[in-house]
């Protein structure tokens, strides 16, 4: 499954870009129209979701039980339970903050009816309402491969039968176990349509880092990892299928060398720095030609992007520069134009920044965590953090030297004190990630990394210390820890909630 999104002219994708990357400073040349917020999806696809009724019709027969529990009983009940679902399916659409369409709802009361599902093979996840029906027509349908979410009704009524029996009959098979093997508990829904949404919205993470595409400056690695697993490469692209594709330095470092002496390309990167400088929340403190040579990469790896059909880059060997540019600011501008950029080539971590920028529809801050202090306050650093964490509007930032280097242009974001995060923290294994919600009390500046926000975790500070792993983390504005653990479910890694009350 490619998650690519649909393919663009040349000319259109770098007019998208160019207006994204601008946008932020186009903020600042006019005091009253406010430019549009930044596609933070871009490159991805709507989640296509497939609904079904299972029912059964039912006739009286004379001093027996003819019927089991349940307000459906008809072919007439079941025509008026279909229009009913699909105004249901219109209104959520409605209120969606992501992309995702639906085929035109079917019934079946049993396999026979599933096998002629023909339109299954577009979907990509399906909910199924689960009125009536046997147990055999529920695992044809979950035996098409795809996520499926089982609705049932209790109090939204016409009550339906699977309320009372999924549970014992089809989820545990009449055992005290779970038994079913691609659903579990959490794929079963009653009443709530917000319950889900939330499903539907990790469902579309999951299908656009599935396959994605992304750009590998000097080719992928992992920060570390442990002697005898798989690296964190082999282990993107067994879970996630990311399609990795190497740009060595030496050539990148002729792209630079080339734009260097083109005069349109640096009169370009020249404009474009400017602009961005002049905004009211933009303090300079650094040289600004190395903010204009930042802008100058920040195309070059935009044209790379296209060149490759991708709409994520990453870079290995950074921290020694490319042809004297070191890429901090760079991979902040990126983000802020709604494409996804990651330092270090780091794919233990690089997953979870893909997973979170779709399911958030929000850019996201790839970082360092620190050791928590016994009041739980949790020190992230790192000098590539987008300005739009809320997806809407840039934080005031300082652009300054990157900080082990003190050399070319990196970015201090200060975050929004009070801004609820969700902490995502990827093991060197893929086999339990874990995560927490937590709020930023604080931007210091300290002789680290130049982004920095201190954040009070909302969990137990001793389970934090004892549960962190691998290196990196992600984060992202908003609470998205339901939405990343059930993605996680679908592709065999586990989930540790350490805010989980």
């Amino acid at each position: 499954m490619r998650g690519d999104g649909v393919r663009m002219s040349r000319r259109n994708f770098l007019a998208i870009g160019s207006l994204a990357i601008l946008s932020p400073a186009l903020e600042a040349s006019s005091e009253k129209v406010l430019p549009p917020s930044p596609d933070f999806r871009l490159g991805g696809r709507p989640l296509i979701v497939k609904p079904v009724l299972t029912y059964g019709v039912y006739r009286r027969l004379e001093a027996t039980s003819w019927r089991p529990w349940g307000g459906i009983e008809t072919e007439a009940d079941a025509d008026k339970e279909l229009v009913r679902i699909r105004g249901e399916l219109k209104r959520m659409q409605t209120s969606a903050d992501f992309p995702f369409r639906f085929l035109e709802p079917s019934k079946v009361a049993n396999p026979s009816q599933v096998a002629n599902l023909t339109d299954i093979e577009k979907a990509d996840a399906l909910i199924v309402y689960a009125s009536g029906a046997w147990v055999d027509t529920f695992q044809a349908l979950v035996d098409k491969g795809l996520p499926t979410i089982f609705f049932t009704r209790f109090r939204s009524q016409p009550y339906y039968l699977w309320h009372e029996i999924i549970h014992a009959r089809f989820l545990r098979s009449h055992t005290d176990r779970l038994m079913q093997k691609r659903v579990s508990y959490e794929d079963v829904v009653v009443d709530d349509y917000n319950e889900l949404l939330w499903r539907l919205r990790s469902l579309y993470g999951l299908i656009n880092i599935l396959g994605r595409r992304i750009v590998a400056i000097g080719g992928p690695g992992g920060w570390a990892h442990p002697p005898g697993i798989p690296s964190p490469p082999e282990l993107a692209r067994e879970r996630w299928k990311l399609d990795i594709v190497t740009v060595s330095i030496p050539d990148l470092v002729r792209m630079i060398e080339a734009a260097r002496k083109d005069s349109r390309q640096v009169e370009k990167a020249r404009k474009e720095a400017e602009q961005y400088m002049r905004q009211r929340e933009i303090a300079v403190q650094t040289r600004r030609d190395f903010v204009v040579e930042a802008f100058l990469l920040a195309n070059i790896f935009r044209e790379l992007m296209k060149q490759h059909n991708a709409y994520a880059i990453t870079t290995n060997g950074c921290m020694g520069s490319y042809a004297g540019i070191m890429p901090c600011l760079t991979l902040s501008l990126i983000n802020d134009a709604g494409y996804m950029a990651y330092c270090e080539s780091d794919f233990v971590n690089i997953p979870a920044g893909i997973l979170l920028h779709f399911i958030a529809g929000k850019p996201t801050f790839f970082c360092n965590p620190t050791f928590p202090t016994g009041e739980g306050i949790i020190l992230f650093a790192h000098c590539t953090a987008p300005r739009f964490m809320d997806g809407k509007r840039g934080e005031p930032a300082k652009l300054v030297t990157h900080f082990e280097s003190d050399h070319g242009a990196a970015i201090k974001v200060e975050m929004r004190k009070g801004q609820i995060v969700t902490v995502v923290n990827p093991d060197f294994e893929a086999h339990e990630w874990c995560g927490f919600v937590g709020e930023i009390v604080g931007t210091p500046f300290l002789p680290v990394c130049r982004s920095q926000v201190e954040v009070k975790v909302k969990a137990n500070v001793k389970e934090v210390v004892s549960a962190m792993r691998g290196f990196h983390c992600t984060i992202a504005y908003g609470d998205y820890r339901k939405e990343v653990g059930y993605a996680l479910s679908k592709v065999g890694i586990g989930w540790k909630d350490l805010s989980a009350s």
